[in-house]
């Protein structure tokens, strides 16, 4: 903002039909630094006056033709903030009350006068002139700023609108781009997944149940969402690390493996940790890997943990595919399974998970659907219909796993299934729950 301080002169016009009076003012003040103008009567100092800054005027009263108050009372409608002085004998006193009434005079000086007193008189009068002009600049200082901030406010409200408008719009689309990664890690980790359970058929939808049974549980226990978030990628890539077993070995059970059958087998948790290690989002997930073969009383691979010096998650998942082999290698039942849990706990697994697991089980495995209303059908994928509910796992031809049993089918899965069935052709067709119709 550029500096427009006013820079106040010291001129100061004397009015007197005297010359030698003029004169003798002249003198004075000029000595002092003041630069002096005069005018012999007060037509004279009215055009004097014209377009020239005056801070002090200084007018006798007793003049032929126009007295001195009726100059000052001119001289106002001029230079309205000129201070006026008015110089008066003592008996014209009232006329200088007058003029200082009606002409805006400062202040009156008796003649004759002392010279300090009129020096001091008129350095205060400029003062107040100073005064004056200094406000009156404050005034249009501060006029002149608040139009300016004004302006700014709205320029830098405009500019805050349009950048809140960009942010919501950069959020907007940094959201579609984390769903999509999310959706696509999803679907990464469920193809890791499928590729393990197509070389071992005996354990179709093994790592999907673990994952589901995990997640079940870590909600029932409490557990922050970004905690279960981290179990569910490592349920689901549990069995990454068995991908560099024999396709023998993966056909059996723990109890059948040989020696070296074993010893390679034992390997899978370290080997699923390294192969997701390189993924920074899985990294946490890899240590729930490394961990899911640990046992409670520390007789565990590949680390020997024990107890409470295991990740909760690990023990989690721990649990979950203990009993899904129970349940799906075993062909146990439910229940079964669950009392095959109980002889297993303080050693493999932890008792406080076992209420967990069992409410999670329960929920998942045992369907509440009545056989009275439902009934199976089997349908081509061009006969399929948004909102239909898979009753079977759907498999390409070669085996690839598609969609899973009680998934609620819509547009996109249903076009998923036939671009798959029109690559891999399957044997079967899709099957489905459908309400028995009453007649």
């Amino acid at each position: 903002m550029e500096n427009n301080r006013p820079n106040i002169s010291k001129r100061v016009l004397f009015v007197d039909d005297e010359e030698n009076i003029l004169r003798s003012l002249k003198r004075l003040f000029m000595a002092e630094g003041y630069e002096v103008i005069t005018a012999l009567s007060g037509a004279e100092g009215l055009t004097l006056l014209k377009g020239t800054e005056t801070p002090v005027i200084i007018s006798d009263q007793r003049m032929p033709g126009m007295s001195g108050a009726e100059f000052l009372e001119k001289s106002r409608e001029i230079a309205p903030d000129s201070v006026r002085i008015i110089l008066t004998g003592h008996a014209d006193v009232e006329a200088a009350i007058g003029a200082i009434n009606r002409g805006g005079a400062y202040r009156y000086v008796s003649k004759p006068w002392n010279n300090s007193d009129l020096l001091l008189v008129v350095k205060e009068a400029l003062d107040k002139y100073s005064l004056v002009q200094e406000n009156r600049y404050l005034t249009e200082l501060t006029l002149r700023q608040n139009e300016e901030l004004k302006k700014w406010s709205t320029e830098l409200e405009f500019y805050v609108q349009q950048h809140t408008i960009d942010l919501t719009r950069q959020n907007k689309e940094l959201k579609k781009l984390n769903e999509k990664f999310r959706r696509n890690l999803e679907e990464i980790m469920a193809s890791m997944s499928g590729l393990i359970e197509l070389r071992n058929r005996t354990m179709h939808s093994h790592s999907h149940n673990v994952a589901k049974l995990a997640a079940m549980m870590a909600g029932n226990m409490g557990l922050s969402s970004q905690d279960t978030e981290t179990i569910i990628m490592a349920a689901q890539l549990h069995d990454i690390g068995k991908i560099g077993e024999s396709d023998i070995a993966m056909t059996k059970t723990v109890a059948e493996l040989s020696a070296d059958e074993m010893a390679e087998y034992m390997k899978h948790p370290v080997r699923g940790q390294a192969v997701i290690d390189c993924m920074e989002d899985l990294r946490e997930a890899g240590i729930l890997v490394r961990h899911h073969h640990e046992w409670y009383n520390g007789k565990g691979f590949p680390d020997r943990l024990k107890a409470d010096s295991i990740p909760l998650g690990a023990m989690i998942i721990s649990l979950a595919d203990g009993f899904d082999r129970m349940l799906h290698r075993e062909l146990r039942s439910v229940e079964s399974a669950l009392n095959q849990v109980k002889t297993m706990l303080t050693s493999q697994f932890d008792a406080a998970l076992y209420a967990p697991l069992e409410k999670a089980a329960r929920e998942f495995f045992i369907t509440t659907t009545s056989a009275d209303d439902c009934m199976e059908v089997e349908l081509t994928a061009k006969d399929l219909k948004d909102g239909m509910v898979l009753s079977r796992d759907v498999r390409t031809g070669t085996g690839l796993l598609m969609l899973r049993k009680n998934t609620i089918l819509n547009l996109k899965n249903i076009d998923t299934l036939t671009r798959g069935f029109h690559l891999d052709p399957s044997k079967s067709g899709v099957f489905v729950f459908m309400k028995k119709t009453r007649t």
